[in-house]
Parts: structure tokens; sequence; C-alpha cells
């Protein structure tokens, strides 16, 4: 069966994601859409010659139409934050452009998943899924799988353990709201809170890196993509293969946590090829209980603000 993939945007996530995709999942079909349609061209030449070591993928600069067939629409098009900006600042710049996009893809007769990965991705996760009228399961945002990939890499060098034997989740917002599940982390099988040089100091100083991070790789190089573009690869490999991935993503809530408010924010989830298949809430500290519960008040108060 074939595999194909429209990918909206193609700034540094769009294109190093693009790069990441042919490198990790066979792919038969790859359209890039860009505002600037000679970058989407130019990246379609670029990326062909890739398929010489990857195996043979039909990629070219395409329209929104073109989506009508494919599996997976991927969507990183959208304003990127500057330097002192929080990704809630940029909510009303990316509606419009979102539903510039949502609309003709809806129209053009798709019917596959959406991934969102523009910010801020919870918001913009929740208004693709309204726009498109699409289940909820079809439509997912990278959430906060790069907030815990960096936790895990910090983690990793504090014990000095392969980065692959930490597991530990970032929850809620990807944002400000963002909090780190301590409470369930795990490293080389042992609880986290157990290692005797893991203090409340040191989770803090923890928690000050991870959440820094982002606006420290801003500042210095101007915008962050590696990380989340290699975590979109594998999201839409999961859903392309059909694999049971657990990721920690934008997933649509329904009373999970408490939660009451319909949006889509930070948990476990698992993703295959129908999207999300499960949302899977996580056991809290009451602390980390009241955190999740606060982040999700935040999105619900800035979506009460949004104008579609």
């Amino acid at each position: 069966m074939s595999k194909k993939v429209l990918l909206v945007g193609d700034g540094a996530v769009g294109s190093n994601f693009a790069n990441d995709l042919l490198q990790t999942t066979q792919v038969d079909e790859l359209v890039i859409c860009d505002i600037a349609k000679d970058r989407a061209v130019g990246d379609s030449l670029d990326l062909e010659d890739v398929t010489c070591f990857t195996g043979h993928t039909n990629i070219y600069a395409g329209e929104y139409g073109d989506a009508a067939d494919a599996d997976v629409v991927v969507i990183t098009a959208g304003v990127p934050r500057k330097p002192g900006e929080s990704r809630l600042d940029l909510v009303q710049k990316n509606v419009g452009i979102l539903k510039s996009i949502v609309d003709p893809i809806v129209k053009s007769g798709f019917s596959g998943v959406f991934v969102v990965s523009a910010n801020p991705v919870d918001i913009l996760t929740t208004l693709t899924q309204k726009l498109s009228g699409f289940p909820k399961n079809r439509v997912l945002g990278t959430g906060t799988s790069l907030d815990s990939a960096r936790l895990r890499v910090e983690i990793s060098n504090r014990l000095n353990l392969p980065v692959e034997k930490i597991n530990a989740w970032v929850l809620g917002e990807h944002g400000d709201t963002s909090f780190e599940n301590f409470s369930g982390a795990n490293a080389d099988g042992k609880r986290l809170l157990d290692y005797p040089q893991i203090t409340p100091e040191t989770l803090d100083e923890i928690e000050g890196i991870v959440r820094q991070k982002g606006s420290e790789i801003i500042a210095k190089k101007g915008a962050t993509y590696y990380g989340v573009a290699m975590m979109l690869a594998k999201i839409v490999a999961a859903i392309l293969e059909n694999q049971d991935l657990v990721l920690p993503l934008s997933a649509p809530i329904n009373g999970e946590y408490g939660i009451a408010e319909e949006l889509y924010l930070g948990t476990l989830c698992i993703v295959n090829g129908s999207g999300i298949s499960h949302v899977l809430e996580l056991e809290l500290s009451d602390d980390e209980k009241q955190k999740m519960l606060a982040s999700a008040a935040k999105m619900s108060e800035t979506l009460a603000q949004v104008q579609l």
C-alpha cells in the first residue's frame, strides 16, 4: 500500500523533518508545500539525491489539493518564536495561517491524520481539530515530546547513564505551564527519586535547565529544529507503519486528570495507524495533579480568546 506524506511548511523544522523521515522510513510520495514555492522546489530537488541511499521516493513541490490521497499531513508552517517571546504570544498570529491551511486540505478530501508542530502547539492542535471536524484521534501535536527528550538528556548527564535507560516525561502545555513528572521517572530501572544525588535542589536545577534550553538555543542560533524534526519523523513513521509508539504528545483530553475542558494537552499516548489509539493517564503526585489542572486552565483561558 502506497505511503504518502504532505508537508506544509518548509522552514528549518519542515526541511529537517523531511530529511529525517526519508532516512528512517520508506515513503512512496512526499509532497512539500510552502508559501515560498521556489524553496519547496529546491528542497524537493535536493532531497531527491538522498533517495540514492534510502530507496525511491517521489518527492515534489505541490499544493494543498495533493493531500486528497495522503496518509499524513504534517503542519510546521507558522510564525516562529522570537527571543523573549512566549509560545502563547504566537496564538493569534498563527491562527489565521492555520485556517488558510486546514480548510483547503479538508476540502481536498483528505482523510488521514493531521500532525501539528507549529507553536503554540497544544492550542493549534486543538484548533486544527475544531477547524477540520476530524475525529480527535486523527489530529495530534508534538506536545511535550521535545521537552521530555531534553529532560531525559539532562537526567542522563546528571547520573552518567545512557539516555535510553532514562524514562521521564514532561507533561501539560508545551510552554510555560509544563511540568516534570518526577514522581514517575526512573533511571536504569530504579526510581529517579531513590538516587541519593537527586535532591530537591537538583530537581529544581534540572527543571530550570529543561525549561530554558529552547530559549537558550533560540538566543544562540535563532531557532530549534533538530530535536523536534526527528520527533516528527518518529511520529509519522509510527502512523505509516502502524507501530504502537508511546510518546507524550498533544493528545485529546476527555476527563483524564479530572480535566473537564475539551482540549489537547501533553500526556503519554499510543500512536499507530489510526493516529492516537489510546490516551494514557499517568499517576501523578498531588502537586503534579495541581500543575496539570493549572496547565489545562491556562490553555482553556487562551482558547477562549481565540477568534476563528
